[in-house]
């Protein structure tokens, strides 16, 4: 009796399990998760710091061997061979293991410069003879057989403007002990159109102020880069204006860094999608900065009295929309206008962020032209903003200028 007593007990209440609930293995399973997310986050920097110093290495040995090349011959080897008799114009560079030299770049057998890539497991690094191993690769070499000035990428170029591929500082001229240069830090250097001409000219052999037509290359180059658009699609929403909207009210540095585009910008770091991203990118895909906001930028044109676009009637300089049918061209040059580039463009306007014209129509004096648009822009600004309100001496604290060659 007792025995079915204690039987039917157990029937009633049968006793709890000891193992893990559903939702307790869940909680387990995701914690596990995370840790080997974290985990793989980590040894992937740490792998890829590794890969960086290696590369760094081989580029260091490289560059010694190459200048110890020079030093030897009187310039640097047109290229690489690793066969067994190679010739005197050749060399041989030592590599580690997993890294491949991927670019070697010398303009001629009497160039005194040469560019170098060494890439390892999709990682790249590049060197020149006069720059410490940074991230990249060369940024190309014209056709001439000239490599590109440090911090200039190479343009193609567009037979509507008459260009060639030609190089064009990635960033905004600074100066460096009265040279200009292209990098990264530092604010731009200000300077009026006629001391910017002049100062091109000494940056480098070959060097000039960046001329109308290949601003306009380089516009047209940047409108048909679907990247450029913020709808991911040429024409399908804005064009990206960079530094235009006084966040901070000042001149800002650039990145070494192509993908931080929003550096320096206060509130606008790591936020995607807004019009304030500082690089556009071009077909070859190279990438510039800051060619929209931050600072104005000349370019080399001039335009006589008498000759400004505008409207009938005006008195003074307004802004106005390029597709103002309106708008009399007057003495304004056919190819420095939008539809130079294509009816489409011409039918842009500040709704695609292309930029709009600041002019005079009665202006009886010369003015100089001013591109793309400085730091409180805001929607004035554009890939083909143009001011000409500024004569060739004048300038200011937001009016730079860029190098070309």
């Amino acid at each position: 009796m007792t025995h079915n007593k204690r039987y039917i007990s157990r029937l009633r209440h049968p006793r709890k399990s000891s193992g893990f609930t559903i939702v307790e293995l869940l909680v387990v399973i995701v914690v596990i998760a995370i840790l080997a997310a974290i985990t793989i986050v980590a040894y992937r920097d740490i792998s890829q710091q590794a890969i960086a110093s290696s590369l760094s290495s081989d580029l260091d040995n490289a560059s010694k061997q190459l200048k110890l090349y020079q030093v030897d011959n009187g310039s640097y080897p047109t290229a690489l061979d690793c066969s067994s008799s190679p010739a005197i114009s050749t060399i041989c560079l030592k590599v580690s293991n997993g890294t491949t030299y991927t670019t070697y770049q010398s303009s001629s057998a009497s160039s005194q410069v040469f560019c170098l890539t060494a890439t390892k497991n999709g990682i790249s690094y590049r060197t020149t003879n006069d720059s410490v191993p940074i991230a990249g690769t060369c940024s190309g070499i014209l056709p001439s057989g000239m490599v590109c000035p440090v911090g200039f990428i190479v343009a193609p170029g567009n037979t509507t403007f008459g260009t060639s591929d030609f190089c064009i500082m990635k960033y905004e001229a600074k100066n460096n002990g009265s040279i200009a240069v292209s990098r990264p830090d530092g604010t731009p250097w200000t300077l009026s159109q006629t001391a910017a001409i002049s100062t091109a000219l000494a940056a480098c052999s070959g060097c000039h102020l960046v001329t109308e037509a290949e601003w306009m290359t380089l516009v047209a180059n940047v409108l048909s880069v679907p990247s450029n658009w913020s709808g991911g699609v040429v024409g399908s929403g804005y064009v990206y204006q960079g530094h235009i909207n006084s966040n901070p009210a000042s001149a800002l540095a650039a990145s070494s860094n192509d993908g931080d585009g929003l550096n320096g910008i206060s509130g606008g770091t790591g936020t995607a999608g807004t019009n304030s991203r500082r690089t556009l990118t071009l077909t070859n895909g190279e990438v510039i900065w800051d060619l929209v906001g931050n600072v104005w930028e000349w370019t080399n044109c001039t335009i006589a009295g008498g000759a400004q676009p505008g409207l009938s009637g005006e008195t003074a300089p307004a802004y106005k929309e390029y597709n103002n049918p309106s708008l009399l061209w007057n003495g304004f040059p056919p190819l420095s206008r939008p539809s130079a580039i294509s009816p489409t463009v011409g039918s842009y306007s500040s709704a695609q962020a292309v930029g709009r014209l600041y002019s005079n129509y009665g202006e009886p004096t010369v003015h100089a032209f001013l591109r793309g648009g400085g730091w409180s822009s805001r929607t004035d600004a554009g890939v083909l903003t143009l001011r000409l309100d500024y004569t060739p001496s004048g300038g200011g604290g937001d009016v730079g200028f860029r190098v070309s060659r």
